[in-house]
Formats: structure tokens, sequence, C-alpha cells
């Protein structure tokens, strides 16, 4: 259609050609198009119907009539390239609009390509020429290249978003162990490097296969490739391709049934009818896809409708294609008509058949996608070349504010005004370029509903689309999707499941990061989320629990009174404790009796007492150490012990006194030996050790301590003793107080039967030194709460020792042998030794 100016356009309209060798002669060989495609069509009469519309627009290029010369690609490269160079420069006479209106009008801008690698060779091309290309459909990453193609743009959104919405989807359902197809040109190529860039950067999954898609049936190479899918434990597949290519595949797919696979589609093939056939959609059923955007565009149905052959295109090109879409709807030939073609039963075009009474898919505008791309496109020169128009001289954004003019228009020109465009369409969506020419992304996401009759339908379930004030946004309506599994839940695709809480995930060498095994976190550390690289440790008081996915305080050990072990050491305390008790009420009872009298009584009522005190404090070793129990449960025991070993080592010398003054000219030892004496020497020797208590407590105190390296799971609450050489230095004494007694009652054990009690005391010294002898190792080795229990039981048996020892056979007399207990039988007079 003529005009003031005239945009070019490249629509496939055919989808193969016989394509002879080209010649240079004056007479070349013209191609043959063959496969008439009805929505390629129909995107060159979107086009049509845009500039009709623009051109009844009083607002938009008023003084100005828009024409249009449309191509026919037929998909194939050759025959793009030609007719993107006789857009550009193909004019057969030059255009000299202000002086004598001669010639056909240049082309302004180029609508088109519909294939990406077509689109670069155009590119590669017009674009030296700066002559504005708005692609619908090319969506290679690589065209955004603003130095290679600086005059292209597009309405459709590269493939660089198209992977990123992809990655998205992936990352909804949790799929990270996926399959990825591709076609064998710019656009399965580029979006393959693109995803497996994003995929990478994104960490949300990996490529299990990848694997480039042959262009025509090549059986050996589909077959390989639908084997690798078969054998796969990938459980989604993704396509960049175009429909020839999964028509091929699918037919392979469909010989081995391979099925139980989720298939993600990419805009290429998205609303494809072809593959929806009742054979196909037991195994596309259920497909995911990406489509480009959908709008609305108002009056084309009836645009349309008006299509005729005898009243549009005359002698034109484009009336050719009409007729050929009139055969191809309405199956019939207009003149000539090839031989044997009514004898056949073929039809005769008549030209005035009624398009809505055949199902035609020229007329179904429910689902206008790449058309509505087409329709923008048109739009965006159409407003880029009002905003040239309505510039104003000396304001203008050339050299010396200088504007374009529609006579002297340069297409550079028209580029600029088309960077800055932006406009809203009647269908409320927004639409501008961006510094790489690249329009605001936005995609409907699409799945195929597999239908109970067998009749199948594309529906949206969401969208994702990127705004300047949101980013990059995922809309999904599960509750909508079609599952195609007959769990009717989306699959689960990974490599490796998840490592719960309480493992770590380690990499298995030379496979993707994706595969990996689960390590139990060992004891200590813990991980508390899914997927954990690493295992942490806990902090010091506290340990892992048994599932390793958090810290649980340290168990507390210390001799507690409710264990076993506690209870029996406390109960044999507080035996000892009631015994000497009892022993004390005999004594205190029989307290005029010789045996009480003999060999000072006092001395031996302060052992008792002293020696109940020695069981009691055992008591303080039980229990959670405290500061105080700490601090006082040493001095105790070892004041306690000194004051009972002081009456014993008093008792013994008062022994060896008593016999020295039984000799003639001894009677002046014994007053050495008088009471006050000896109660004199108990206390000197038991200040002496209450001065070293004090100093140790003073200087280093024992303190309670928090120990961690007995158990690793359990904090072993015990009393350190602060100073070493302190705690010697007790023991030291006390030993040093028994060893001098034992040697006084070993040098008094043969003295006449009268005296016979340096017996009792040398074998209770002898049980004393021999568990505290016995103690020393036996504490050292001792770990935690078992240290404690050798101690208790050090004091516990050396108490019982002295207490049997020294007080066992005078109790058996007191009691059971009352006639010993006379002056003339301890002084050895009126009784026979027995």
């Amino acid at each position: 259609m003529p005009g003031d100016v005239v945009l070019g356009g490249l629509f496939e309209v055919h989808y193969s050609s016989i394509f002879p060798e080209l010649s240079f002669t004056s007479e070349p060989n013209q191609p043959r198009c063959q496969g008439f495609d009805i929505l390629g069509f129909r995107h060159a009469h979107t086009m049509a119907f845009a500039i009709n519309e623009i051109n009844r627009n009083s607002n938009l290029l008023p003084n100005v009539t828009l024409g249009y010369s449309l191509y026919d690609s037929c998909a194939t490269l050759g025959i793009s390239f030609r007719a993107s160079l006789s857009l550009a420069s193909g004019q057969e006479e030059q255009f000299l609009l202000d002086e004598t209106c001669v010639g056909s009008p240049p082309v302004l801008g180029i609508v088109g390509d519909s294939y990406s690698t077509f689109t670069i060779a155009m590119s590669s091309v017009i674009g030296l020429y700066k002559l504005p290309i708005v692609s619908y459909f090319a969506t290679c990453p690589c065209l955004s290249d603003r130095q290679r193609f600086p005059s292209f743009f597009r309405t459709i959104p590269s493939d660089t978003f198209q992977v990123r919405a992809m990655i998205q989807i992936l990352n909804h359902f949790s799929w990270t162990w996926v399959g990825l197809l591709v076609s064998d040109d710019d656009y399965g190529l580029h979006a393959a490097q693109s995803f497996q860039s994003d995929l990478a950067q994104s960490g949300g999954g990996c490529l299990a296969y990848l694997e480039i898609l042959p262009w025509g049936n090549d059986p050996a190479e589909l077959r390989r490739i639908v084997d690798l899918i078969k054998t796969s434990t990938s459980r989604v597949v993704i396509v960049f391709a175009h429909e020839t290519h999964m028509i091929h595949l699918m037919e392979e797919v469909v010989r081995q049934n391979v099925t139980g696979r989720q298939w993600m589609a990419s805009e290429a093939w998205t609303a494809s009818t072809v593959l929806q056939t009742p054979q196909i959609m037991p195994y596309l059923g259920g497909t995911l896809g990406i489509a480009i955007r959908r709008g609305e565009i108002p009056g084309l149905r009836e645009f349309l409708l008006q299509i005729r052959p005898d009243q549009q295109y005359n002698n034109t090109y484009g009336n050719s294609l009409v007729k050929q879409f009139w055969e191809f709807t309405f199956q019939c030939r207009f003149a000539p008509l090839p031989a044997g073609w009514l004898e056949a039963g073929g039809a005769l075009c008549t030209g005035q058949e009624d398009l809505e009474s055949v199902g035609t898919e020229l007329l179904d505008v429910s689902e206008l996608r790449p058309e509505y791309n087409v329709y923008k496109a048109v739009y965006s020169l159409a407003y880029a070349l009002d905003d040239m128009l309505r510039c104003v001289p000396g304001r203008g954004p050339f050299s010396g504010h200088s504007c374009a003019s529609l006579q002297r228009l340069e297409p550079w020109q028209l580029a600029h005004y088309l960077q800055k465009v932006n406009f809203t369409t009647s269908f409320g969506d927004q639409v501008s370029f961006d510094e790489n020419g690249d329009a605001l992304p936005i995609y409907d996401i699409m799945n195929w509903v597999w239908l109970p009759d067998g009749r199948t339908k594309v529906q949206s379930v969401g969208e994702v689309k990127r705004s300047d004030s949101e980013g990059e946004e995922l809309k999904i309506v599960e509750d909508k999707i079609f599952w195609n599994f007959e769990s009717k839940e989306p699959p689960r695709s990974v490599c490796s499941e998840n490592c719960p809480p309480g493992t770590r995930m380690a990499r298995k060498k030379g496979e993707p990061e994706c595969c990996f095994d689960c390590i139990p976190c060992s004891d200590g550390k813990f991980s508390n989320t899914t997927d954990s690289m690493e295992c942490t440790s806990c902090p010091e008081d506290f340990w892992s629990n048994t599932r390793h996915d958090n810290c649980v305080p340290k168990k507390t050990e210390f001799l507690s009174y409710h264990e076993p072990l506690g209870i029996c050491l406390t109960t044999t305390s507080l035996l000892g404790t009631f015994i000497c008790a009892v022993v004390l009420a005999i004594f205190t009872y029989h307290r005029s009796t010789p045996m009480v009298r003999a060999n000072n009584s006092e001395l031996s009522f302060l052992l008792l007492v002293s020696l109940k005190l020695c069981f009691l404090c055992s008591l303080l070793f039980i229990g959670r150490p405290r500061l105080w129990t700490c601090q006082l449960r040493h001095a105790a025991f070892g004041i306690i012990f000194v004051l009972c070993v002081s009456c014993i080592l008093v008792k013994t010398m008062v022994v060896l006194a008593v016999f020295k003054a039984s000799k003639p000219g001894g009677g002046e030892v014994l007053k050495w030996f008088g009471a006050l004496q000896q109660r004199g020497t108990v206390l000197v020797l038991t200040s002496i050790q209450a001065a070293i208590c004090t100093t140790w407590l003073v200087s280093s105190s024992p303190t309670p301590h928090k120990n961690t390296q007995y158990h690793n799971d359990k904090i072993v609450y015990e009393c350190v003793v602060g100073s070493t050489v302190g705690f010697a230095v007790l023991l030291g004494y006390i030993g040093l107080l028994a060893i001098l007694s034992f040697l006084l009652a070993f040098l008094a054990r043969n003295l006449p039967d009268n005296f016979n009690e340096a017996k009792l005391i040398t074998f209770s010294m002898i049980i004393f030194c021999a568990v505290w002898v016995a103690f020393v190792p036996a504490y050292v080795n001792s770990p935690g709460k078992y240290a404690d229990a050798v101690e208790i039981f050090a004091i516990l048996a050396s108490s019982f020792g002295l207490l049997v020892a020294l007080f066992g056979p005078k109790c058996y007399i007191i009691l059971l042998r009352p006639e010993r207990n006379t002056k003339k039988a301890i002084m050895g007079r009126g009784t026979t030794k027995s």
C-alpha cells in the first residue's frame, strides 16, 4: 500500500522453500515457497491493520499517510536477507519529494523478522545505514549488543529475561535437576548459554544434560537424545527450540513411549497447535510454557473478514498471497486449473466464499500474542515519526538544536526518536525501550490442559514481568495448573534429596553441585537448616542432640544425693554418725566404770565427737559444688581429722608415760601428761592444721569448676583444690601425725595387758595409713564425681577403722562382758590371760 512514508515488513507466510542455486545472471532463478502458514499471514495483516488504524487517527501523524511494503521470508535465511536488502536499497528511482514528488517513498523502518538468525544477518547489514528495525519475534540476547546492532529494537522480551523467567518457575516448584534441549541456531545456542550462566549464578539447580536438536529429521540423533531423556533421573525437560524441532522430537518420544516427564516450553512453541494432537498430548499434557504477552486488538477480526481476492491487492504480489490463502482455506483452485483437477473432485474458487462459515485459524483473535507485538512495533515507529515531526525548530535534539524534516530524513534520526518512545496501548501495556532497544519484559505462563473428553486447551496460569518500580515478579495460580501425573501434583526433580537438619552436604566428585551425599554432623556439631553446607560447633556449655539439629545444654554431672552412689555414701555416713552417737551414749551411760575411765576418758569422748564429725564432713562432698562447700569440705576434713589423730597421738603418748611412770623413778614423767597438757597438745596440733587451711583458703581457695575435659557431652561440676601445694600440706600434716601415732603405738604394742590399748591404737593406725596411702593414687586417677567418691570412701573407711578398732573391744566388754569391766580386771589381777 502506498503512502507518504513506507514501513517495511518481513513475515513468514510460507514455512519452507525450494531454493535453487542463486546466480548473478540477468534472470536469476526464483525460489518457490511452499507450506502456507496462516499465522504468518495473520501477522502480516496485523501490520496492515495497524497502519490503516494509524492513518484514521487524527491525533497521530495527522498530515502524513503511512504505507507498507510486506515481504514473505518463507522461513528461509536467503529469502529474508534479500527481502531486507530490497526494502533498504531496492528503490528504482531517487526520491525527491520536495521537488517533483517522483519515485517511490523511502522505507523508514522495518518490522521483522521472526527468526533470530535471520534478524542477526539482516541487522548486521541494515544496521550500517542506521535504518530502524523493530522485531516482533526475535529473542536472541545477542541482539541487545548496541555496538553490533545500533538501530535494532524489539517488542518481544529478550531470551535473557525468558531464561530468568524459566529459572524462577524452577525455583518456585523446587526443581533443581533439569534437562535442556535447544535448537541448533542462534536462538537455541544463546538461550543455552544464558541458561547455564544464570542457573549457576542463581544457585537454584543444575543441568542433568544439555543437547542440541538437529535440523531436519535425524533419526539416529533423535533416538540418542530421547534415550538420554528416558534414562535420566531428571523429571523436567526444558526445550528452547522451534515448532519443527518439537515435531520430530515428539515423534521419537511417542515411539519410545517416554512418559512421566514435565515439559517446559519456550515461547517459540508454547502456542503450537500442531503438537496438541491425541497422539502427543499423553506426553505433552501438563506442559508449562512461556508465552508472549497476550493482547487485544479491537477491530482486527472485522478487518480480517474484509479479505477478498477480488477486492484487495489488485495487480499486486499480495493478491497472489490472498488467493493462496483462499485456496488453502476453502480447498479450491482459481484458474488456470491443474490438469485433471475438476475430474478429481476439486472445486473452483469463486472469491465469494464466506470466511465465517469455515473454522479458519485466521479469525481466532482470542490469543493474540505475536500479533500484539507486531501491533506495538508499528505503533512504536509511528510514535517515533510523530515525535520527530512535532519537533520545534531551534529546540531539536540534533546539532545546532535542529530538527529533522520528512523531505531530508535520515534513518538514524528516526532511530534517535525511537529510542525515546514511551506510550501505552489500548490494552493498558506500557511500551518503551531501554538503552539496548529491549522493551519492558512481560510473559504469560501457559499450561497445556488435557481435558477428559480428549480436547486440549492452553490456558494462562500466571505471569512474569519486570517493572521499574517492583523489579522482576512471578505470579502463578497453582490451583489452575493441570499436572499430567497420577498424583495430580507437581513432580519432584532433584539429583539428590535435600539434606535434612542434622546433616551437611558433601559434593560428589566429578558430578554437578546438585548431586551430593548427606553426611551426619559429628558429635558436638549441629545444622538446623536444610541443605546446610557445614555443621556448626555448639557453644561450650551445650552439646548436639541425638538428631544433631540443635544444641541442648550439656548434662551436668556431680555426686548427687539422688543417684545410687550418692545414696549409698550418704547412708554409710549417717550410719557411721549414728554408731558414733550410740557409742558416745554407751560411754556416757557407763562413764563411771573402769573401762571408760581408764586411759583418759576425756580424750575418748573428744575422739568420739571428732569421729562423728568425720562421718558428717563427708556429706560436704555430695551435692552440687558451690563456693562455700568447696571451701568448707577440705578445711573441715583437714581440721577434724587432725583433731581425731591428735587425740589418738596424745592417748598413745599417755600410755607410754604411764608405763614409764610405773617403773621405779618414773613418776616425774606423768606431770608432763596431765589433763591440761593433753588438752593443750590437742589444741596446738589442731591449731597448726587450722592455720594451714586458713593460709590455703586465703591464698588460693578451692572453687567450683565446670570441667568439660572428661566428657564431651557432659559438664562435670567439681571443686578444684586451687593450690595443689596447700592440699598436699594439709594431707601431709595428717599423714605425719598418723605415722607418729603409729610409731609410738608400735613401740608400746608389747606393754603388759593392763596397757593393752596401745595394740588397738597400732591396729587402728595401720588401717588409717593403709586407707590414705591407697587414697592418693586413686584420687589422682579418678575423674569428676568419682574423685569425690574416692575421698568420701577414704574418710568413711578410715573413720570406721578407727571407730571399730578403738571402741569395738571396749563396747564388747561394757555390754557383753561386764564382769571384765572392773578395776581388778583392768589392772590384770584376779583374771587369767585369755
